[in-house]
């Protein structure tokens, strides 16, 4: 299979043409549409035919895309499907052209993922004015997504200044000066060194770097620094060229390097997640920032394969709750990893975009690719159906020359377009062939295979404290490896690595061994203390699994009334009636039963009314929405007030302040694990915390 034709030369190729790009896909007419569109001055991209649309329209660089269905609807309706998320993600418009007899059928065109229609009979002109509304419309929608020094505020909303090389002065206009707050500036007016002086003693170098690449190609650029004695930690400066080649104008924006999508107002209505702008402001706060070596982020679009399929199978409400699933298990994985900043949103459909950062290498990226794709494809159930998806990712690093995000966006997307055509493997890597991927994704499961041999996974302890006594009652282990390129791996990655292999029992059962193995040698401080771990429905599976997790129990001496079997709800989901007998049967040999990650699936009811239980444990995301709107902390009391109705304990996982401690103290939670404690831990560390607590 060819791939020659991804690389950058192609994308700077279309940008580079005499018009704005205009992706146009005609079945019988397309040389007569491309003459018109280009007389009026767009660079059309035309084709005949729907294959490869996904990837030709994204690096076609263009914010129209024009489907002409007119004696070809069937046709026309399948390749606006192809389309529509490219489209929206990449903050683009999709005008579709009908025949009047199908005109009736606009429904279906829209419920597609059309922004625009216009209907036979028209003539030239009609086409190009409805071009030019469309092209309005893309500005509307995707202006904030263009890079910020084309961004149009108020002065008197902005930090401007003005530089003019020749007289190396820098004119300030009043926000500015206010915010510098500086007896340096004199009638607005500054010389450049004196200006630099006061940005800090690393703005000078980014400064000068930035100056002598907007003088050398015209393009707009940006530099940020740390601003000495502001309230705000960074400073970006957003830089244009008059068009004397002389004048240098800026604005200045005042971001937070730290911001992931929590933080962001802009949130998608359906998931909670980020959304596609928000994205895009991420991305270029990113760009903006200053680092070292490598990248400054890496970016992964990742989406359900034919996701369409369960909205007609299902219908929406199906499709809907398998999408909130979805954000919920990308957001558990992604925040448990140690890159400092990191994103999630939702761009269109079933697509999402994640973000790390910063200085993330292409490996790191892959790894993480890696996992998102095993919990993803991990089923999800809806009333009495059980949903098993395939997933596809695209990934990306940021280059040296991205001025923007929607350079970064673009390159994801024909990534992820790569990953959509292929038939072997659901992970692309922009501009790298499929030769030798597979190597590359076995890699991880070779090491940990070596890691299982040479004992070097390692158990920590995350504390349970009751919330009435304050005291730490219980702890749960969890598995922890050094991996000698991707550093500390979690428990999620490390099962999932488990799960693509043939060896996830056996890892299961190596920290359930270790773990109880281990607990047996604890010092004295500790022995009172109630012990989880985790079993996985690989594990209960197993014909002789409450035998043989009973007889791993005695053989280390460990008292069964002291033990919790932890499960998680994705783990349940294949057969409740196999899941409740085994769950009954550790219960009849005294172990207590809960459930991990409680909301994250969607047969919760279904659990609580077939499973016997003695504990619930409610996820992450629940345990912090406490703290949210109205609507969240219903949703969390609801969940609490079923549990304990049932005579079921609650557990609080992941949480994080005393507000959301105090909150769920209210609603009648029992027990809570989280940082606000401390995360998981060593012995030593261990029995200082409980001697703290207790």
């Amino acid at each position: 299979m060819h791939r020659s034709f991804l690389g950058p030369i192609v994308i700077s190729t279309f940008a580079s043409s005499t018009g704005n790009p205009l992706f146009l896909l005609s079945f019988r007419q397309r040389n007569e549409l491309a003459t018109v569109v280009e007389r009026a001055g767009w660079a059309p991209i035309a084709a005949r035919r729907m294959d490869k649309a996904e990837r030709r329209f994204i690096l076609s660089g263009a914010r129209i895309a024009v489907v002409d269905s007119r004696g070809a609807f069937d046709d026309g309706l399948a390749a606006i499907r192809i389309l529509a998320d490219p489209v929206e993600a990449n903050a683009a418009a999709l005008l579709v052209l009908v025949s009047k007899t199908d005109v009736a059928r606009i429904d279906q065109v829209l419920a597609a993922g059309a922004t625009h229609y216009l209907a036979s009979p028209f003539g030239d002109q009609e086409l190009i004015q409805t071009l030019r509304f469309v092209d309005r419309y893309t500005v509307r929608v995707g202006g904030r997504y263009q890079h910020a020094a084309a961004r149009v505020a108020p002065e008197t909303v902005r930090q401007t200044w003005k530089l003019d090389r020749g007289a190396g002065q820098v004119a300030l206009n009043p926000s500015l000066t206010a915010l510098l707050d500086v007896s340096l500036v004199e009638e607005g007016s500054i010389l450049w060194p004196d200006f630099l002086q006061l940005l800090g003693e690393k703005a000078g170098e980014e400064a000068g770097r930035a100056l002598d690449k907007l003088t050398g190609n015209g393009q707009p650029t940006a530099f940020a620094h740390d601003l000495p004695g502001a309230s705000h930690e960074r400073m970006v400066h957003h830089l244009t060229l008059d068009e004397d080649g002389k004048t240098v104008r800026a604005w200045v924006e005042l971001p937070d390097e730290e911001t992931d999508h929590r933080n962001i107002s802009e949130s998608d209505y359906l998931t909670g997640v980020g959304d596609v702008h928000s994205a895009h402001q991420w991305i270029d706060t990113q760009l903006g920032a200053e680092r070292g070596d490598g990248p400054k982020l890496a970016l992964l679009l990742i989406s359900l394969h034919r996701f369409e399929r369960i909205n007609q199978a299902y219908g929406s409400a199906t499709g809907d709750a398998v999408l909130q699933g979805m954000a919920r298990r990308i957001e558990r994985l992604i925040f448990a990893m140690p890159m400092r900043a990191k994103l999630v949103a939702r761009l269109a459909g079933a697509e999402f975009a994640i973000g790390l950062a910063p200085s993330v290498s292409l490996e790191e990226a892959e790894f993480a690719a890696r996992q998102l794709v095993g919990v993803l494809e991990k089923p999800f159930i809806t009333d009495d159906q059980v949903i098993r998806l395939k997933t596809r990712c695209g990934i990306v690093t940021s280059e040296d020359g991205d001025e923007n995000a929607a350079a970064v966006m673009r390159r994801a997307s024909v990534a992820l377009a790569e990953a959509r055509d292929g038939e072997t493997h659901p992970i692309r890597v922009f501009g790298k062939d499929e030769e030798g991927q597979a190597e590359r994704d076995s890699q991880l499961e070779i090491d940990l295979r070596h890691a299982l041999d040479r004992d070097e996974i390692e158990i920590l302890y995350q504390p349970q404290v009751s919330i009435t006594s304050g005291k730490i009652v219980g702890v749960e282990a969890l598995a922890r490896w050094q991996h000698p390129v991707f550093g500390e791996l979690g428990a999620i990655a490390l099962f999932a690595a488990a799960e693509r292999s043939d060896y996830l029992i056996e890892l299961s059962q190596h920290v359930q061994k270790k773990a109880v193995e281990t607990a047996m040698g604890w010092p004295s401080a500790l022995a009172g203390l109630r012990l989880s771990v985790n079993v996985t429905a690989a594990d209960m599976a197993e014909e002789d699994f409450v035998d043989r997790f009973s007889e791993m129990v005695d053989d280390a001496g460990f008292d069964h009334a002291t033990l919790t079997v932890e499960v998680t709800e994705s783990g349940l989901i294949e057969d409740l009636g196999i899941a409740a007998e085994c769950l009954a049967e550790l219960r009849a040999s005294k172990f207590r039963v809960a459930i991990d990650d409680f909301g994250t699936g969607y047969s919760s009811l279904a659990y609580l009314k077939t499973l016997p239980l003695d504990y619930l444990k409610i996820d992450q995301r629940l345990s912090q929405d406490i703290t949210g709107s109205a609507r969240d902390r219903i949703v969390v009391t609801g969940v609490i007030e079923m549990a304990r109705s049932l005579g079921l304990s609650v557990i609080a996982e992941g949480v994080e302040t005393e507000e959301q401690l105090s909150l769920l103290a209210e609603q009648g939670c029992e027990l809570y694990q989280g940082y606000l404690c401390a995360p998981p831990v060593d012995i030593p560390a261990l029995e200082a915390l409980v001697a703290g607590h207790n």
